[in-house]
């Protein structure tokens, strides 16, 4: 059985958050164009710049990224893309917080 240190997990741990930050880094510096709605990703998720559903667009969603207050911001559902503050997709999930 092979055992698993305290020394290894703190690498592994460490190794993973400046993954995950610098993967946010690069997905915001990489997000240049708003996404299109006729985008096959926008089509299967059903998204549109601006929502019709009240209480629910990308400004209070999970997965926006970016500083608040921007009208076009990254999306972890659209890599490389800009989404609408006030837009909305299927994927949307209420952030917590």
């Amino acid at each position: 059985m092979n055992k698993f240190n305290r020394r290894d997990f703190i690498k592994l741990s460490g190794s993973a958050l400046i993954g995950v930050t610098l993967g946010g880094v690069v997905l915001r510096a990489n997000a240049q164009d708003r996404v299109a709605l006729d985008d096959p990703t926008a089509k299967a998720l059903q998204y549109v710049h601006t929502s019709q559903l009240e209480g629910k667009n990308c400004e209070n969603c999970q997965y926006l990224q970016g500083e608040a207050g921007s009208e076009w911001r990254p999306c972890a559902f659209f890599p490389n893309k800009l989404v609408s503050a006030e837009g909305w997709c299927a994927g949307w999930l209420k952030k917590q917080g």
